[in-house]
């Protein structure tokens, strides 16, 4: 777990036929990038079209959109021929209005699931939810979960899965997020239960949560055996366009773990991209000018070198390699919207033939297999002097002293 590098990618968006056969093709790319998991976003059956895949309706099918599931069964036996894990996401806190277990049990005068539906709540327990709540203290939740979970294990021989919103598999009711995030040891025997179907039918998979819970709460997690991801979206992109910045917290020990299970990202699928960021709102100082396209690039491979190098599981968003710039936002008509978020973005393989882009590819390849190659660097024994622009880190291990050195200054 220590050394995995995983590739968040939403076939949508990634390739222009958006389905397993195509991805399948692409793994060379992906390969030759060095990661060694893939973690698709929702691919079971969604509502709509126009979606990222967080609003299911049947947890068990592949949504056709993305291809068959003998091709889905291809594209994992040919990742895991190249030594690379399939980490699916998964979204058991919620589910929409086509899904049978909704409609079942419907209260069609209140218009919300049922005082007795056996899986759902009549109203959402948390202030994030979306769709209809499940009910993970129900027997027939459970079994539901469980037995998807297993499907998924047992028919495709997935490797894992990322839990969306795991914060909200609780029965405590609360309208307020600070509280809805303290430590809850309901919700851990909840998550330890699911773990634990997980690891029966494969000891070895992989059980990462979208958490963001009391830290005290995701160390019980992690000495589990579970990964939590770990945001560090705002402070990297700080960092890269030239403004103070605090990276202490990509280190799983700054958490008070005992444990590399802090999956830590610069980019995620929720987050904006760092390059959009410093071509828009990046720093500078006479010539020096992070706004510009050259210089924003450099600033992406500084702030990777601060990244990879940090002891510990990494996730990269899709096509981060190559500096994609366009907002998270960004509408087909080409303004940025938060209407937008969800919308298609633009698809860029043809970044891979700039050559200052390209250069990015390659020092985030040599970047993640000097991170897999070398013990020194998922050592247990290392500082960070990370809070100041001039930043620093130690990396102590028998082999060899590594010192990481960098100035994100704009002067």
């Amino acid at each position: 777990k220590s050394d995995l590098v995983v590739y968040e990618l939403l076939l949508r968006d990634f390739l222009s036929r958006h389905d397993f056969q195509t991805l399948r093709d692409t793994l060379d790319y992906l390969q030759r990038l060095g990661v060694n998991a893939i973690e698709l976003m929702p691919v079971s059956e969604f509502e709509g079209n126009i979606s990222w895949g967080y609003n299911p309706s049947f947890h068990m099918a592949l949504d056709k959109y993305y291809g068959t599931p003998q091709a889905f069964k291809m594209l994992v036996d040919e990742c895991h021929a190249r030594g690379m894990a399939v980490i699916l996401d998964v979204v058991y806190n919620h589910a929409f209005g086509q899904s049978p277990l909704v409609q079942l049990y419907w209260d069609a005068a209140q218009n919300r699931p049922a005082d007795d539906n056996p899986w759902f709540n009549p109203v959402p327990r948390h202030p994030f939810n979306v769709g209809y709540d499940f009910n993970h203290e129900s027997a027939a939740t459970k079994r539901y979960v469980g037995r998807t979970l297993r499907y998924w294990l047992e028919e495709y021989h997935v490797d894992g899965f990322r839990f969306d919103l795991s914060k909200g598999f609780t029965q405590k009711f609360n309208t307020d997020v600070g509280a809805w995030s303290a430590y809850d040891a309901s919700r851990i025997a909840i998550l330890e239960a699911y773990a634990d179907t997980i690891w029966q039918t494969n000891p070895e998979a992989y059980v990462i949560l979208e958490h963001f819970a009391d830290w005290n709460e995701e160390k019980v997690l992690s000495d589990y055996g579970m990964m939590v991801w770990g945001n560090m979206n705002h402070q990297y992109l700080e960092a890269s366009m030239g403004y103070a910045s605090d990276l202490r917290a990509t280190s799983y020990q700054f958490h008070g773990m005992d444990q590399p299970h802090v999956v830590a990202y610069m980019e995620s699928h929720d987050e904006e991209r760092m390059m959009y960021k410093n071509l828009n709102w990046g720093n500078g100082s006479g010539s020096y000018q992070v706004k510009q396209l050259p210089t924003a690039l450099q600033r992406v491979e500084l702030a990777a070198t601060f990244f990879y190098t940090v002891p510990g599981p990494k996730m990269l968003w899709q096509f981060g390699e190559l500096g994609y710039d366009y907002s998270i936002n960004h509408c087909p008509n080409g303004t940025v919207s938060d209407d937008c978020r969800l919308a298609p973005k633009p698809i860029r393989w043809d970044y891979r033939n700039h050559p200052l882009r390209w250069r990015l590819y390659q020092v985030t390849r040599a970047l993640i297999e000097l991170k897999k190659a070398q013990p020194a660097l998922e050592t247990a024994d290392f500082d960070m002097d990370v809070t100041g622009y001039q930043k620093r880190i130690w990396l102590h291990h028998p082999d060899m002293e590594v010192v990481v050195l960098g100035n994100f200054a704009v002067t």
